[in-house]
């Protein structure tokens, strides 16, 4: 079954539901199964109604019970929904990414120039990352600490998810708090919490262009 995408998100069938014919029983058993396969807006009323105006006054009692329980059933629908996880449903379609995969691994790069020297940074798949590739290009003065990284202050914050990693590596990039940017040029072990950014292709000369000293690093989408 094919389905669309609402802004929700919700991931709803492109086939509509039909309860013609159907009594009170038949619908109270139909809409629940339909809210489940993702149906929300999608589904007839013609069982509630007549065009045939006697009939119609006749089964007056019958069209209120119905119209009560269908909307009844969809506002509970909705209601559950909203507690739950997008996506987190059996039924629940992840649209592909139409764009080309070497447009989707430039979305994921940046680079980092000190001095003459070039290097590519993979950014990690996570928010911070895709908020601090929005900030470039960034021209930084960053200052030496511990002999092992080199760190300046953003000039605006970034939405952080911090933990421990444990081991730095070299060619770490790493976020300290919600505004400190952090490149790594040593491998060791840290207790501190960090979000990761992304981490340098290749550090094995890292540590020599960076320096022992204060160093300016431009860091930039292309």
């Amino acid at each position: 079954m094919q389905y669309i995408r609402l802004d929700k998100p919700v991931d709803m069938p492109m086939i509509g539901l039909g309860v013609f014919g159907m009594d009170d029983a038949q619908v109270r058993d139909a809409v629940p199964a339909a809210l489940g396969s993702g149906y929300r807006t999608r589904i007839g009323t013609q069982a509630l109604f007549d065009t045939n105006t006697s009939s119609r006054r006749a089964r007056s009692p019958r069209v209120l019970r119905g119209l009560s329980v269908l909307i009844g059933l969809l506002v509970v629908g909705s209601g559950c929904e909203a507690g739950q996880d997008p996506g987190s449903g059996s039924h629940a379609v992840t649209a592909a990414d139409p764009s080309p995969a070497s447009m989707r691994q430039e979305a994921s790069r940046l680079w980092m120039t000190v001095g003459e020297r070039r290097f590519a940074i993979t950014l990690t798949d996570n928010a911070t990352a895709r908020a601090f590739a929005a900030q470039l290009p960034l021209t930084l003065d960053m200052s030496e600490l511990n002999g092992n990284e080199k760190h300046a202050e953003l000039h605006k914050p970034l939405p952080a998810n911090a933990s421990r990693p444990g081991t730095i590596r070299n060619g770490d990039l790493m976020l300290y708090g919600v505004d400190t940017l952090v490149v790594f040029y040593l491998t060791f072990q840290s207790s501190y919490s960090y979000t990761r950014l992304g981490r340098v292709d290749d550090p094995s000369d890292l540590a020599q262009a960076l320096g022992p000293r204060g160093v300016r690093v431009v860091f930039s989408n292309d």
